[in-house]
């Protein structure tokens, strides 16, 4: 007989709409009749589990999600929906990095059978790295690949100098994750989750950490939560180990630089390119950095009314974006 607990969590995610988390405790239940003996109740659970999959269309089914997955009250002042349509097959990735977003996608694409398994999936996320280097387009894409609503907490609406308050909103992310499922984004997460020994620590803040441990150390739900940061080294040392995965975005390497200029420039006319010099004036540029370079060149063709972009106009732009990310470095 299925647990207490069990019975509990198929009533939650029922009326939540959490299909993948009802599957998982159904199979829970028939993993432990089958350990009890129990081989027919255990098989006719597993069958039905499968039969309902396959009568649910899947378009149908991520439509119902993100239909669903609309905060209200309050926590919708702090969670604010992002439109996702890129796919990760979109974005330029240096191969160990795409591996492990490869990784991440499986295992959220098999959240039954794992769970199935006393497993946890890696659901619980730490992106660091610098600044315009695909943190927040990744989390972007991998919600789109999942069918899943991407929101992104508004830490201006988080924070607050009234004590107490800044808990509270906290803790209605939390609830909203184990509710409906989604994407969560706290994208310059260093803000709440610098180290608790810093200088200028103070004590609000200090709980507001310590809460942000809690919750992510009950996350229950199916829902994905990710932490951005571009000041990975700043954070307090207790954060790593409640993540289940760090991944450290870096700036572009000459092969991700010829590919991410091959696809910005793929629909314009461009003399042939001199790689090389073309390379070395983005080295050191972020991927959005060289993407803004790349408008800057083919709004010039268009403005100006010529046949193509030149190696000179394409790496005058690399030189131009190079002097504005040192100015604000």
């Amino acid at each position: 007989m299925p647990t207490a607990n069990q019975i509990k969590s198929l009533l939650r995610s029922h009326s939540t709409g959490d299909d993948e988390q009802f599957y998982a405790v159904a199979l829970q239940v028939a993993a432990a009749e089958a350990r009890r003996g129990h081989q027919k109740l255990a098989t006719e659970i597993r069958d039905l589990v499968r039969d309902t999959r396959k009568r649910i269309d899947s378009s149908e089914a991520v439509g119902n999600v993100v239909a669903l997955a609309r905060p209200t009250g309050e926590a919708a002042d702090i969670l604010e929906g992002v439109p996702t349509h890129l796919k990760t097959t979109d974005l330029v990735l240096e191969p160990s990095l795409r591996e492990r977003i490869d990784r991440i996608l499986r295992e959220q694409k098999n959240l039954s059978r794992i769970k199935e398994n006393n497993l946890r999936p890696r659901q619980r996320l730490l992106f660091t790295g610098p600044p315009g280097c695909g943190k927040t387009i990744t989390a972007s894409a991998l919600a789109n690949e999942l069918g899943l609503p991407l929101f992104v907490v508004r830490l201006d609406s988080l924070l607050s100098r009234f004590l107490g308050e800044s808990l509270t909103k906290l803790r209605l992310v939390f609830e909203a994750a184990e509710t409906t499922r989604a994407v969560y984004l706290f994208d310059e997460f260093d803000s709440i989750g610098f180290t608790r020994n810093a200088p200028n620590d103070v004590g609000e803040m200090r709980r507001v950490l310590n809460a942000f441990l809690v919750f992510i150390e009950r996350l229950r739900s199916n829902s994905m939560i990710i932490a951005a940061t571009n000041y990975g080294e700043r954070l307090d040392k207790a954060l790593f180990r409640r993540f289940d995965d760090l991944v450290e975005f870096g700036l572009p390497a000459s092969e991700q630089v010829r590919e991410t200029i091959k696809r910005l420039l793929h629909n314009v006319g461009t003399e042939r390119l001199s790689w090389r010099r073309v390379e070395q004036a983005a080295e050191g540029l972020s991927y959005a950095e060289i993407t803004r370079a790349c408008e800057e060149a083919i709004k010039d063709v268009l403005i100006h009314d010529l046949p193509k972009i030149t190696n000179q106009a394409l790496i005058k732009a690399l030189a131009e974006r190079r002097v504005y990310a040192y100015a604000n470095h």
